[in-house]
């Protein structure tokens, strides 16, 4: 394949930031998932046209920001977009929750998006695409080229399992405990071109590969390829999949802010990745998806192995100086406290065992979001 036959990249202003949140919308009385996106969307002015879209379910909407230059810009667009939603989803009489898989709906009951889109994937994907009910958090960095990308994206595949682990929030299906923290990952491991990817190596080697598939039928476009990281060309960044929806509004940024600065990180040769075979990763996200921040973290290069928090809690004291160097170390104190305490789904779980009534649980997890 010719060079001039790659993918364009391009080029983003290093580190800059963008997330995408989806939000399930419930009914006030039952708690339950409720249509209402098509109505949401209808009234939307132009202003937030571009900040909440459709999803592929009526009973969720995705929230996205702009390109911002730190979490604070981050936390600013995501307050005002979210406020808005709020008051267009009680409008429609509805309330938002943030999570990643709702406890006790049924997809059977869940209306598909009118989108010729959503209609073809649900009629290759069948059941395993009807009972794709969740929601995730996208965290996109900016970088210059495509190489950095390419180097990020191959660098930051072992530490997948960590960003999986503290935002674990998950547990129930359709009224059912899992066992898991985060059994949405685990449904959306069921599609294809998705979970764990292999290594790219270069820019060149990721342009083949789309050109491969594309040719074969299998995609129409990049963004059909459903990694739990994967580059963005079209927006110059690399975009990290693999998160669960937090419960809070600071959880959610403070995220954002690990994610960037494991990007500078990488991007700039300050962080060491382990040399891990993909099976290993695997393993280490099942255990990160069964047993959240309790799950074993193994690297082939260090003897013994780590608990997830452990892992976690040592990556963020490296980190640090990245921290303070992104103005974001304020958010520091936030992810040590999500380590301590342990994912969503570990709450949820208390709490539904304390009040014998998921919808009870749902309801003090949705009242707490702007804490």
């Amino acid at each position: 394949m010719d060079r001039k036959d790659c993918i364009a990249f391009n080029s983003s202003t290093p580190f800059t930031l963008g997330c995408e949140i989806e939000f399930q919308l419930l009914d006030p009385d039952s708690l339950g998932l409720k249509s209402r996106s098509v109505e949401i969307l209808d009234s939307l002015t132009e202003r937030y046209r571009p900040r909440i879209k459709q999803e592929f379910i009526q009973s969720m909407v995705e929230v996205c920001t702009g390109i911002c230059r730190d979490v604070h810009e981050i936390r600013k667009d995501l307050a005002d977009t979210v406020h808005k939603l709020e008051s267009l989803a009680e409008d429609s009489g509805c309330i938002l929750f943030a999570s990643s898989l709702h406890p006790f709906s049924r997809f059977e009951e869940q209306k598909i998006f009118p989108d010729p889109r959503y209609k073809k994937i649900l009629e290759e994907l069948g059941i395993v695409g009807r009972r794709l009910i969740t929601q995730g958090l996208h965290c996109h960095v900016g970088l210059e080229g495509a190489e950095t990308a390419i180097s990020v994206f191959d660098r930051l595949r072992p530490w997948l399992p960590l960003f999986l682990a503290i935002s674990a929030s998950s547990p129930f299906f359709q009224g059912r405990d899992t066992g898991f923290s985060s059994y949405r990952s685990k449904l959306f491991d069921a599609l294809p071109r998705s979970g764990v990817p292999q290594k790219l190596g270069s820019w060149q080697y990721y342009c083949d590969f789309v050109r491969l598939l594309k040719k074969c039928g299998i995609i129409e476009a990049p963004r059909d390829i459903w990694w739990d990281v994967r580059p963005s060309p079209d927006f110059g960044t690399v975009e990290v999949r693999i998160c669960d929806v937090p419960d809070r509004l600071e959880k959610i940024v403070a995220l954002s802010a690990l994610i960037q600065a494991m990007v500078k990180a990488l991007a700039e040769g300050r962080l060491q990745s382990p040399d891990m075979h993909i099976a290993v990763i695997q393993s280490n996200k099942w255990q990160a998806a069964r047993y959240g921040l309790q799950g074993r973290f193994v690297s082939m290069e260090e003897s013994g192995r780590k608990s997830m928090a452990e892992k976690m809690l040592e990556l963020l004291e490296r980190l640090e100086p990245v921290f303070m160097e992104l103005d974001s170390a304020s958010y520091l104190p936030v992810l040590e406290e999500m380590t301590v305490q342990g994912p969503c789904s570990k709450r949820l779980r208390e709490l539904a065992r304390d009040t014998k009534d998921l919808g009870k649980a749902i309801l003090r997890i949705q009242k707490e979001f702007w804490m």
